[in-house]
């Protein structure tokens, strides 16, 4: 049983429902992509390309905005953010991993993960020719996990809609934040200021 593997959750926010996934390849219109995250999102720090000062100086901008905004940021590669880390060893504030597989989904699960970005569930631009998983292999990866699911890859909106009845509890992306409109993707009640 999934859940017996699961340690309790260490919790210093609530999981975002909406995530922003940063990489280099974004430029400029990262700072596009951050306003547009309503209040309380998250954000996961990559940009894994660029050297070690340069990725902290970027994280610290990113770190700043995020608190004006109240966004949850966790950061990847060896770096810490303030609220977190992804797919590393537990530091202080939310551990996240990602998976592709069951087998990966349960590993994260017992290495103490509090939510889990599992992808790609659409064909991506950032992994071009890469499988896409779908509604029935997502559901399948994901089924009775003790934590929250995040699906990314390809995701929009709408396509999240039709996911909510699998119980994924919410959505990323890189590209969706980056399209030209001008109001944010659809929030969920808990996205708002929790005051």
């Amino acid at each position: 049983m999934v859940g017996a593997i699961g340690g309790a959750m260490r919790r210093r926010h609530p999981i975002p429902h909406l995530w922003l996934m940063t990489d280099e390849r974004m430029g400029d219109r990262l700072w596009d992509a951050l306003a547009r995250l309503p209040r309380g999102a998250g954000v996961v720090f990559r940009h894994y390309g660029l050297p070690l000062p340069e990725r902290r100086r970027l994280l610290q901008r990113i770190a700043q905005i995020a608190r004006a905004r109240r966004l949850v940021v966790l950061a990847g590669g060896g770096l810490a953010g303030p609220d977190g880390v992804h797919n590393q060893r537990r530091g202080r504030g939310l551990l996240s991993r990602s998976a592709h597989n069951r087998r990966e989904a349960i590993a994260a699960v017992r290495a103490g993960a509090d939510l889990l970005f599992v992808s790609p569930v659409h064909p991506t631009r950032s992994h071009p020719g890469a499988p896409a998983l779908g509604p029935m292999r997502l559901s399948a990866i994901t089924r009775d996990l003790p934590i929250p699911v995040i699906a990314l890859g390809g995701m929009t909106p709408e396509r999240f809609k039709s996911l909510e009845a699998l119980g994924i509890h919410g959505w990323a992306g890189i590209d969706a934040w980056m399209v030209a409109r001008t109001p944010a993707p659809d929030r969920r009640p808990d996205d708002h200021d929790q005051e």
